[in-house]
Protein backbone atom coordinates (compact mmCIF):
# COMPACT_ATOMS: atom_id res chain seq x y z
CA UNK A 1 0.00 0.00 0.00
CA UNK A 2 1.43 3.37 -1.28
CA UNK A 3 1.48 6.15 1.29
CA UNK A 4 -0.76 8.29 -0.70
CA UNK A 5 -3.59 6.17 -0.33
CA UNK A 6 -3.02 5.96 3.76
CA UNK A 7 -3.17 9.58 3.79
CA UNK A 8 -5.87 9.96 0.76
CA UNK A 9 -8.40 7.51 2.11
CA UNK A 10 -11.40 9.33 -0.21
CA UNK A 11 -14.11 11.55 -0.25
CA UNK A 12 -17.66 11.59 0.11
CA UNK A 13 -18.05 13.49 -2.84
CA UNK A 14 -16.02 10.70 -4.51
CA UNK A 15 -18.52 8.18 -3.36
CA UNK A 16 -21.68 10.19 -4.08
CA UNK A 17 -20.28 10.60 -7.91
CA UNK A 18 -19.89 6.89 -8.04
CA UNK A 19 -23.17 5.83 -6.81
CA UNK A 20 -24.31 8.77 -9.44
CA UNK A 21 -25.91 10.50 -7.17
CA UNK A 22 -23.97 14.17 -7.34
CA UNK A 23 -25.78 17.03 -9.52
CA UNK A 24 -24.88 17.09 -13.23
CA UNK A 25 -24.36 20.35 -15.10
CA UNK A 26 -24.82 20.30 -18.94
CA UNK A 27 -23.52 23.46 -20.78
CA UNK A 28 -23.96 24.60 -24.65
CA UNK A 29 -22.56 28.50 -25.23
CA UNK A 30 -23.60 30.59 -22.27
CA UNK A 31 -26.45 28.46 -21.19
CA UNK A 32 -26.35 26.08 -18.26
CA UNK A 33 -28.79 23.57 -17.64
CA UNK A 34 -29.44 20.41 -14.87
CA UNK A 35 -28.84 16.85 -16.51
CA UNK A 36 -29.77 13.40 -14.96
CA UNK A 37 -27.15 12.35 -12.49
CA UNK A 38 -26.36 8.77 -14.12
CA UNK A 39 -27.20 4.83 -13.43
CA UNK A 40 -24.74 4.14 -11.20
CA UNK A 41 -24.50 1.06 -9.28
CA UNK A 42 -28.50 0.06 -9.10
CA UNK A 43 -28.39 -1.85 -5.64
CA UNK A 44 -26.93 1.01 -3.80
CA UNK A 45 -29.22 3.19 -5.26
CA UNK A 46 -32.52 1.87 -4.87
CA UNK A 47 -31.23 1.05 -1.04
CA UNK A 48 -30.47 4.53 -0.89
CA UNK A 49 -33.87 5.33 -2.37
CA UNK A 50 -36.10 3.15 -0.31
CA UNK A 51 -34.38 5.11 2.44
CA UNK A 52 -34.71 8.23 1.54
CA UNK A 53 -38.27 7.56 0.97
CA UNK A 54 -38.63 6.51 4.73
CA UNK A 55 -37.08 9.23 6.05
CA UNK A 56 -39.29 12.03 4.23
CA UNK A 57 -42.11 11.11 6.08
CA UNK A 58 -40.47 11.19 9.15
CA UNK A 59 -40.18 14.22 11.56
CA UNK A 60 -36.48 14.32 11.88
CA UNK A 61 -33.95 17.09 10.10
CA UNK A 62 -34.14 14.84 7.31
CA UNK A 63 -37.72 14.49 7.13
CA UNK A 64 -37.54 18.71 6.73
CA UNK A 65 -34.89 18.65 4.37
CA UNK A 66 -36.79 17.07 1.81
CA UNK A 67 -40.12 18.74 2.43
CA UNK A 68 -37.93 22.13 1.43
CA UNK A 69 -36.78 20.72 -1.63
CA UNK A 70 -39.53 19.31 -2.73
CA UNK A 71 -41.63 22.94 -2.90
CA UNK A 72 -39.13 24.25 -5.19
CA UNK A 73 -37.39 21.30 -7.07
CA UNK A 74 -39.96 18.29 -7.40
CA UNK A 75 -40.42 14.80 -6.08
CA UNK A 76 -37.46 13.10 -7.75
CA UNK A 77 -35.01 15.15 -7.24
CA UNK A 78 -35.65 16.15 -3.36
CA UNK A 79 -35.76 11.79 -3.05
CA UNK A 80 -32.15 11.94 -4.69
CA UNK A 81 -30.97 14.90 -2.79
CA UNK A 82 -31.61 13.40 0.36
CA UNK A 83 -30.38 10.13 -0.71
CA UNK A 84 -27.77 11.83 -1.56
CA UNK A 85 -27.27 13.28 1.93
CA UNK A 86 -27.43 9.79 3.84
CA UNK A 87 -25.00 8.44 1.77
CA UNK A 88 -22.63 11.15 2.75
CA UNK A 89 -23.55 10.66 6.28
CA UNK A 90 -22.76 7.40 6.56
CA UNK A 91 -19.40 7.54 4.44
CA UNK A 92 -18.79 9.95 7.56
CA UNK A 93 -19.48 7.67 9.93
CA UNK A 94 -17.73 5.12 8.71
CA UNK A 95 -14.38 6.99 7.84
CA UNK A 96 -13.85 7.93 11.57
CA UNK A 97 -15.13 5.68 14.12
CA UNK A 98 -14.91 8.21 16.47
CA UNK A 99 -17.56 10.08 14.97
CA UNK A 100 -21.36 9.91 16.11
CA UNK A 101 -24.93 10.99 14.31
CA UNK A 102 -26.97 13.22 15.92
CA UNK A 103 -30.46 14.39 14.30
CA UNK A 104 -30.87 18.34 14.32
CA UNK A 105 -34.07 18.12 14.57
CA UNK A 106 -37.15 19.24 12.00
CA UNK A 107 -36.98 23.13 13.63
CA UNK A 108 -33.36 23.32 12.43
CA UNK A 109 -34.14 25.37 9.89
CA UNK A 110 -36.61 27.52 11.67
CA UNK A 111 -34.02 28.18 13.94
CA UNK A 112 -30.95 29.31 12.17
CA UNK A 113 -32.85 31.90 9.96
CA UNK A 114 -31.85 35.62 10.09
CA UNK A 115 -35.53 37.24 10.46
CA UNK A 116 -33.26 41.07 9.82
CA UNK A 117 -31.68 38.99 6.74
CA UNK A 118 -35.08 38.01 5.33
CA UNK A 119 -36.65 41.74 6.21
CA UNK A 120 -33.73 43.22 4.44
CA UNK A 121 -33.57 41.18 1.51
CA UNK A 122 -37.81 41.43 0.70
CA UNK A 123 -37.64 44.89 1.50
CA UNK A 124 -34.45 45.38 -0.97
Amino acid sequence: MSSASTRYPGRAHHLASWARLSPRTLQSGSKNTTGPAGKGNPWLRGALGEAAISVARTDTFLGARYKRIVKRRGHMKALVAVARFILVTVWHLLSNPTTRYQDLGPDWYTRHIDSHRKTRDHVR
